[in-house]
């Protein structure tokens, strides 16, 4: 659940940014990844039922602004709320003379901006890691009394063959430690 309600969420591959201590080291190389079609993805948002809106992270979402800018105004277009998570912050999205940026921003209901900062380490608010990380209400769709109380949570998956797949907010040194006492 990276945003308000049941969501779908897209990691988008690459970003220049990386930073120390992010979470998704897997999504930093421009190379990674699996190239889809903007209708491709479109129809597989659209299939998927019972879902509030979809979630645009990474990678740095808007470093593919073109493409994840016109795949998130159709998927708006139909009702569905858009959250977009990235490194940069609101203000130098809207200075930096793109307007791709621009048509991302017009399309996101929740922009939640800036780098992970590991000397500020804080997961006492929902989806961000880093005090320094904001909240931007970009439409009238969320305000903060719509994730005043929401907590972090992970999931945790094991595969058949024993290996762990651990996603969400939480600090996952610990989980690691735990799941290795678990083990022995």
């Amino acid at each position: 659940m990276a945003g308000p309600g049941w969501r779908f969420c897209i990691w988008v591959q690459g970003c220049s940014r990386q930073c120390k201590g992010c979470m998704a080291k897997d999504t930093w190389s421009h190379t990674g990844g699996v190239a889809m079609d903007i209708e491709d993805v479109f129809d597989a948002v659209i299939a998927t039922s019972d879902i509030e809106g979809v979630t645009f992270l990474g990678g740095e979402p808007f470093e593919q602004s073109e493409e994840v800018s016109a795949i998130a105004k159709k998927l708006h277009s139909t009702g569905l709320s858009i959250v977009t998570f990235t490194g940069f912050t609101y203000d130098e999205l809207t200075s930096a003379d793109n307007p791709a940026y621009i048509r991302l921003l017009e399309a996101t209901d929740l922009l939640i901006d800036g780098s992970f900062m590991h000397d500020k380490f804080d997961l006492s608010r929902p989806w961000v890691g880093s005090s320094n990380q904001r909240y931007n209400f970009l439409t009238d769709r969320y305000n903060e009394r719509d994730i005043a109380d929401i907590s972090n949570q992970i999931e945790i998956r094991i595969a058949p063959n024993g290996k762990t797949l651990i996603n969400g907010m939480g600090d996952f040194s610990k989980i690691e430690t735990l799941l290795k006492q678990r083990r022995k």
